[in-house]
């Protein structure tokens, strides 16, 4: 007798577990308790009572493991509630252990290149399997632009840290800064196909930004970054590496640090320190990464004596016809691809405007990027284009394009301008054709915009 009841009592507990099993592994993967059958208040009573049903409160509904429980023989409810306390203890201790830990970024940034450090920073950072972020200096891209170029293929980022780093001109007033990022944006623009959306303010905002700098970059569409720790390695000449290191590494930590760091000429302890900069942040367990325009931006404060100057603000008009269109460029919206003289050129939202059911383009950028030739004569204010065969002097002020072409007639003809970005813009149709190339079709769609031309 006592050798079957063992039996019977084992089978007993063998159910049980199986059935606390199911139960808990539902309740694991995250099934709602009302996904499961639903146990009533009545239905509980039954388990107990089945003669009674004269219930008139229904209590809150148990949860389904204490259902189980309370179905269960007396005698056999002792080893059942003990194997559901080991199934709790393991499940609450799995969500504990499961629960994430915080991600702990850095963001390497390097400031005033290209220059022939870049290309030892380009080394050390394929080499440690890092990427990360570079503001370049216009006037410095234009020189070295395949620098520019194995930067942006190693899948680092590029941002805008203006033209020439003259802090005169930059923080004299908002339109000599704008001329120069949109000059440095326009050399990018031809390295690289792409426009920098990321911008550093040489120095950084403080002391230099007023509410106008900040403001109408922002409705331009930039992401204007400065840091959190400063390496110093451009506080005087010569700063040596270990300097370096430790600047660079004493700050109190957080999940997300942006350094300051310079590949400008100069800067060769910077390469130096760059090694040990990274050794130290893995070591504390954080992941590299570039910039993205994606984040929130880290900008410093206003200073308490920007706040009490006030710079020239630019007019209404300036704001209208340069800041708000220049959002497009980094907007949703079709290209717009050009096509002339087996030539074809991408005209991205922003660098073209439809008006009037006419496309206007930028005289000098869309001509270029087809292989013309434009100069402007100051003393007539007009332009001369120069393509193939054809001769085109473009009059602005009397509104015509006179086109002179070898063994063809002099002809003039009517066009429509507009200023935009300090630029000459101008009606495509009656450009193309001056030049000897007629439209000979159009297309438009949901993905992109085409004008095909001889």
């Amino acid at each position: 007798m006592r050798k079957r009841r063992m039996s019977s009592l084992k089978k007993f507990r063998i159910a049980a577990i199986a059935i606390i099993m199911i139960i808990t592994a539902a309740s694991i993967y995250g099934e709602k308790e009302t996904s499961m059958p639903a146990v009533s208040a009545n239905s509980l009573t039954a388990v107990h009572d089945p003669e009674s049903s004269a219930a008139t409160e229904t209590p809150a509904a148990p949860l389904a493991s204490q259902v189980e429980l309370a179905a269960l023989p007396e005698e056999k409810t002792e080893a059942a509630a003990t194997l559901l306390s080991a199934v709790s203890t393991v499940k609450s201790d799995k969500a504990v252990s499961g629960k994430k830990e915080e991600e702990k970024i850095v963001y390497l940034t390097f400031d005033d290149g290209p220059s022939k450090l870049t290309d030892e920073v380009l080394s050390i950072l394929k080499e440690e399997e890092v990427t990360a972020t570079f503001f370049v200096l216009g006037e410095h891209a234009k020189q070295s632009p395949e620098i520019i170029l194995r930067t942006a293929e190693a899948g680092h980022a590029i941002g805008n840290h203006t033209y020439d780093h003259e802090y005169s001109d930059l923080y004299s007033s908002f339109p000599r800064f704008w001329n120069q990022i949109k000059q440095t944006e326009e050399v990018l623009r031809e390295i690289t196909g792409d426009r920098p959306v990321l911008l550093r303010a040489p120095g950084g905002t403080y002391g230099h930004f007023d509410e106008t700098y900040f403001k109408l970059l922002e409705q331009a569409g930039y992401k204007v970054f400065d840091w959190d720790v400063d390496s110093g390695d451009s506080r005087r000449k010569g700063v040596p590496a270990a300097e370096i290191v430790k600047n660079a590494t004493s700050e109190k930590l957080k999940n997300e640090m942006i350094v300051l760091l310079h590949d400008g000429t100069g800067h060769g302890e910077s390469v130096k320190a760059l090694p040990e900069i990274i050794k130290f942040y893995k070591n504390h367990g954080y992941g590299f990464r570039a910039l993205t325009p994606e984040q929130n931006p880290v900008q410093f404060s206003l200073a308490a004596s920007v706040k009490s100057k006030t710079k020239p603000a630019p007019s209404a008009a300036w704001i209208e016809n340069h800041v708000l269109p220049n959002a497009a460029l980094f907007g949703p919206g079709q290209p717009l691809y050009v096509e002339a003289g087996g030539v074809e050129t991408k005209l991205e939202p922003g660098e073209y405007e439809l008006s009037d059911g006419q496309y206007m383009v930028p005289l000098r950028s869309m001509m270029e990027r087809l292989g013309a030739k434009v100069m402007w004569d100051g003393p007539t204010q007009s332009a001369l284009l120069l393509w193939g065969d054809a001769t085109v002097t473009i009059d602005p002020r009397k509104e015509t394009l006179v086109s002179q072409s070898v063994n063809q007639p002099i002809e003039t003809l009517p066009v429509t301008f507009s200023r935009k970005y300090d630029s000459l813009w101008i009606s495509l149709r009656p450009l193309l054709e001056s030049t000897g190339h007629s439209i000979v079709s159009f297309k438009s769609g949901r993905q992109e915009r085409r004008v095909k031309a001889l």
